[in-house]
């Protein structure tokens, strides 16, 4: 397949990337500067040129994907006024350019937490407010989505183990290594579509844990 994913110099993006890749994928990479492409390049992707906040439209980009990932982010040293922009509109932006472009396929990466953005601190709660706005477009768009919800982002080795509930307001660690590997996995996953779910570090398989 030939995938988009927005945010593509993001730690988990990298990653997705790079399985994508060695899967023989055409694995594309959204970026905005371009001193990062190298590093896209260096995972087999290909690097893409573009403001995800302040291009008018993402269609040039998503044009001739079969599948399109959001796993962009203000990054957590931005204010509201940011995660209005990127985590909210810049999904956005990607599931109009989707509709527009016959692209189906969207996988979004979100947060836990995003199902009660008023139980976080004031930190955290623009930023789930940003997360659950954009989950609501992206499944009320028609488009064929799934929601995934990791847990608190470790660094820790991914295992190909995790646990993965519909059943929302957990909380739990899990390696972005996994993260990356169950989006890659969901894109060949026909089942995960129409879904949200979190993921957290556990103890099955990632292919029998999306049985869902």
């Amino acid at each position: 397949m030939d995938i988009l994913v927005a945010g593509g110099h993001g730690q988990i993006a990298l990653r997705l990337l790079k399985l994508l890749a060695a899967d023989g994928h055409t694995a594309r990479g959204l970026i905005r500067k371009p001193e990062q492409a190298a590093d896209l390049t260096a995972v087999g992707a290909v690097p893409v040129i573009g403001d995800l906040e302040n291009d008018p439209s993402l269609a040039p980009y998503v044009k001739g994907s079969d599948a399109v990932v959001f796993a962009a982010g203000a990054g957590p040293g931005s204010g509201p006024a940011r995660k209005r922009t990127v985590d909210l509109g810049g999904a956005i932006k990607l599931a109009d350019a989707a509709m527009s472009e016959g692209v189906t396929r969207y996988v979004m990466v979100s947060s836990i937490g995003a199902q009660d953005p008023s139980s976080a601190g004031p930190t955290m709660q623009p930023y789930l407010e940003a997360k659950a706005e954009a989950d609501a477009y992206v499944i009320g768009s028609g488009l064929d989505c799934t929601i995934v919800r990791p847990g608190s982002l470790t660094d820790d080795p991914g295992t190909g183990l995790v646990t993965v509930t519909r059943d929302l307001g957990n909380r739990g660690p899990v390696p972005r290594d996994d993260v990356a590997a169950v989006l890659a996995a969901c894109l060949v996953t026909p089942t995960t579509i129409g879904v949200t779910f979190e993921l957290f570090a556990g103890d099955t398989p990632i292919p029998e844990a999306l049985k869902l």
